[in-house]
């Protein structure tokens, strides 16, 4: 859930047609190093070239395996990897977001690594990021990287207003908010419309789009519209910032946030880097990282995101071998760990926390936060549902539709991904 990864139409066509996938393992020479395609979804200016420098590595421990590097945009890699592996052209290795990975293999898309290499050190990674890898028992990827949101904050602003910690609950933040424009001049919050960043208000009353377990749409239910209530007041109000629900929205916040003309707003660790790059935040220890404040229940949530190194079905058994065991060293403490260092993003696996890692402030500050992270429902079709929920949204955020209608709506095109759900 992340802003676009920038690439010409053009470029990403090339790059595809390129690639060299598990189909067409005839292409290897008998007796020759074994060629793995690996698509990678990261962005291209900022997380791409550590990973190229890890297959560098790799193929010089394993000069009897090369691997053909694609970097294919995030926004593009669903669509495009579901149609290659219906014509048996997908590459061998796909960085795959947490939410494909179960709708993949529900498709026979992807093998399963339970008892294989790349899963020998199971022990070291999240429980819960492993769960989100499993389908039916089974699990079809290892947790690459990880992420959830959570409240980012301008310490140097929040400290000119007097305000000592962060906020707790969506009231305060909404109080601290107005306290922040009267005395520091500046928005004291700024909040997405999208659908991904309206997942705490969920959480924060024991809620979630659907209830798994019943079997049953709940994204109308009466916890549901009591959260996104909540979520409607935190677009007026003194200190608050206006809905933006134009095409840039995500870079208007971005850009606010790190050149200090917000002072707080909700965000995931996939933009540490670019925290850093602003004004704001020359001085990384004036990034203030907490979780998203709780709603009426108590509690806080937040959805956990990443990816996961997953391998296709349709490749060779020879294919296969070589891609597990590169996904063994992609995800080892070691190349966990050079990932951290160079992009600051979350390892997934415990003993990649290394004290030079947490040395990051953005890392160590969202590593902090993941214990209110919820993972995902084993369900291969819940990514697609904040595609209906985003939908309205924006209508709602936009004054163009009342909330209760909005949600009826959501609930109605998600019954219709889930047909054997009940509203």
């Amino acid at each position: 859930m992340r802003r676009g990864i920038a690439a010409t139409a053009l470029v990403a066509a090339l790059g595809l047609a390129a690639t060299a996938c598990g189909g067409d393992s005839g292409s290897d020479k008998a007796g020759g190093p074994v060629t793995i395609t690996w698509w990678d979804t990261s962005n291209a200016t900022n997380e791409a070239p550590t990973y190229e420098a890890l297959v560098a590595e790799f193929e010089k421990a394993n000069p009897k395996i090369k691997v053909k590097y694609v970097n294919v945009p995030f926004d593009a890699a669903q669509n495009k990897f579901d149609t290659a592996a219906g014509s048996k052209g997908a590459p061998d290795v796909l960085r795959s977001e947490v939410g494909w990975t179960p709708a993949f293999a529900k498709k026979s898309y992807f093998v399963a690594l339970d008892g294989t290499d790349a899963l020998a050190d199971q022990d070291k990674f999240q429980a819960s990021l492993l769960k989100q890898a499993q389908y039916e028992g089974k699990t079809y990827g290892v947790p690459f990287t990880t992420d959830t949101l959570a409240l980012v904050y301008n310490k140097k602003l929040f400290q000119e207003a007097g305000i000592a910690e962060a906020p707790k609950t969506w009231d305060e933040l909404k109080a601290a908010a107005g306290t922040i424009k009267k005395k520091a001049g500046v928005d004291g919050f700024w909040l997405n419309t999208a659908s991904y960043y309206a997942q705490p208000f969920l959480y924060g009353e024991g809620t979630d789009m659907v209830d798994t377990a019943a079997k049953k749409i709940t994204i109308n239910g009466e916890a549901a519209a009591k959260g996104l209530k909540t979520w409607q007041g935190m677009f007026s109000g003194a200190g608050l910032h206006k809905a933006d629900t134009t095409a840039d929205s995500y870079a208007h916040i971005q850009d606010a946030f790190v050149n200090g003309k917000v002072a707080a707003i909700i965000q995931g660790p996939w933009e540490i880097t670019n925290f850093y790059k602003g004004s704001a935040f020359a001085d990384k220890n004036n990034l203030g990282i907490a979780p998203v404040p709780a709603g009426s229940s108590g509690a806080a949530g937040a959805p956990t995101g990443g990816h996961n190194l997953s391998v296709y079905a349709g490749s060779d058994k020879a294919h296969q071998d070589a891609a597990i065991q590169f996904v063994k060293f992609m995800t080892s403490a070691k190349s966990q760990t050079q990932i951290a260092l160079k992009n600051s993003t979350l390892p997934t696996r415990s003993d990649a926390y290394t004290a030079e890692v947490t040395a990051d402030p953005g890392v160590k500050g969202f590593q902090s936060v993941l214990s209110v992270a919820q993972p995902r429902p084993e369900l291969p079709e819940y990514g697609s549902l904040w595609g209906p929920f985003g939908e309205e949204l924006t209508k709602v955020a936009g004054g163009k539709e009342p909330l209760d209608k909005g949600l009826d709506s959501a609930a109605t095109a998600m019954a219709k991904l889930l047909p054997d759900y009940s509203k």
